[in-house]
């Protein structure tokens, strides 16, 4: 059975960190990283990169989507699910993402960076 480790965190804090704290939390990171990695056990990991660099797409009157910039989920709505794919575009992220069932809840498009230090 495979599990995801979604990480929350204050993005005020995290960019208020000092390097040497920084510096720490990647420590703890890589070797979790290195320990999984060497039980074979390690499957992609990445940090998504600022709030302010997302978009949601929300649906609209007959049948039409909405484009919103950041992430706005309701509160009401959990995280189910994600995709993970390669596009030249936000554009054609969004365009990939239209194609998704989209009746209630909402759609979050986020930019990702690997997250592997020293690797």
């Amino acid at each position: 059975m495979l599990y995801s480790i979604l990480i929350y965190d204050s993005e005020a804090v995290v960019d208020a960190l000092s390097e040497e704290e920084n510096t720490a939390r990647i420590r703890r990171h890589v070797a979790l990283q290195e320990t999984l990695s060497r039980e074979q056990r390690l499957g992609p990991v990445a940090r998504l990169m600022a709030t302010t660099s997302a978009v949601t797409l929300r649906p609209a009157a007959a049948g039409k989507k909405v484009v919103l910039d950041g992430p706005f989920a309701e509160t009401k709505e959990q995280l189910v699910g994600f995709y993970v794919l390669e596009c030249e575009s936000l554009e054609q992220a969004i365009a990939a993402a239209e194609a998704l069932p989209l009746d209630s809840g909402s759609l979050e498009i986020r930019p990702v960076t690997w997250f592997r230090p020293g690797g």
